[in-house]
């Protein structure tokens, strides 16, 4: 009975893990286009000149 629960806790376990990488991968994707769009819409008229970055930080 024990092994039968270990089975199926690592199971649970591997699941739960492989749905939180793929739910990491798409905040990835998602924060990889606004940066992108962040950096193609960028003004280069601002204070800082041409090269001036889009973020403050």
């Amino acid at each position: 009975m024990v092994p039968l629960l270990v089975v199926l806790l690592l199971a649970l376990l591997l699941f739960g893990a492989g749905f939180a990488m793929e739910a990491l991968w798409w905040v990835a994707v998602i924060v990889l286009a606004v940066w992108l769009l962040g950096f193609v819409m960028r003004s280069g008229a601002n204070a800082g000149g041409p090269r001036s970055r889009w973020y403050r930080w």
